[in-house]
C-alpha cells in the first residue's frame, strides 16, 4: 500500500485521471453488459477512448471538489454555520459528502453528460433525472464513508464507487 500512498499524495492529479479514467469507463462497460446481457462496449473503440479521457478529465475536476468541499466545511464550522459535530471524524464525512454532492455533484453530472454528448455527436441529457437522484440515495452515504477515510483513499475509493454505480444501474435497468 505504501507505493499507492505515495503515488497519490506525489501524483495527486495524475492519480485521480489514471484512476478515473480506467475505473469509471470499466463501470459504463460493465454496466452495458449487465442491461445487454451481452459482454461488449457500449460505443466504438474511439468512442470508449473519448470516454475514457472525459472520465479522465472528471477525476480531477473531482479531485478539485473533493479539496474545495472539505474546505468549505472547515470554514463552516469556524463561523458557526455548521455544527461543531461537523468538525471531524463521522460529522465532518457527512457535512463533507452532503456538501459536495448538493454544490457540486449536480453540476459535475451536467458537465460529465456535455462530455458524452461531444464524443457521442449528439444532444440529449434524457436520463439526467435518474442520474442526479442517486445524488441522494447512492452518492450522499458512499461519499460519507470516502470522506471517513484518510484523503490518501478518497478519490480512489470514488472511483471504485463508480464501478458499483454501475454494476447497480446496470442491474436495475435491464433492456
Amino acid at each position: 500500500m505504501d507505493w499507492y500512498i505515495n503515488w497519490v499524495t506525489q501524483q495527486p492529479m495524475t492519480s485521480a485521471a489514471i484512476q478515473f479514467g480506467i475505473l469509471g469507463t470499466l463501470g459504463e462497460i460493465i454496466s452495458h453488459t449487465l442491461r445487454t446481457k451481452k459482454i461488449g462496449l457500449p460505443n466504438s473503440p474511439l468512442e470508449m477512448l473519448g470516454k475514457m479521457l472525459a472520465w479522465a478529465l472528471l477525476g480531477i475536476v473531482i479531485k478539485y471538489g473533493f479539496t474545495m468541499m472539505k474546505g468549505a466545511v472547515i470554514v463552516l464550522v469556524e463561523h458557526g454555520m455548521l455544527p461543531g459535530f461537523c468538525a471531524d471524524g463521522l460529522g465532518f464525512a457527512f457535512a463533507a459528502s452532503v456538501l459536495t454532492n448538493v454544490f457540486f455533484g449536480p453540476q459535475m453530472m451536467y458537465f460529465h453528460r456535455v462530455e458524452d454528448n461531444l464524443i457521442l455527436r449528439r444532444w440529449s441529457f434524457a436520463g439526467i433525472e435518474t442520474a442526479l437522484k442517486t445524488l441522494v440515495w447512492f452518492w450522499i452515504p458512499a461519499h460519507t464513508i470516502t470522506f471517513a477515510l484518510p484523503k490518501e483513499f478518497q478519490i480512489g475509493l470514488a472511483a471504485v464507487w463508480s464501478v458499483a454505480l454501475g454494476i447497480i444501474l446496470g442491474l436495475s435497468i435491464r433492456k
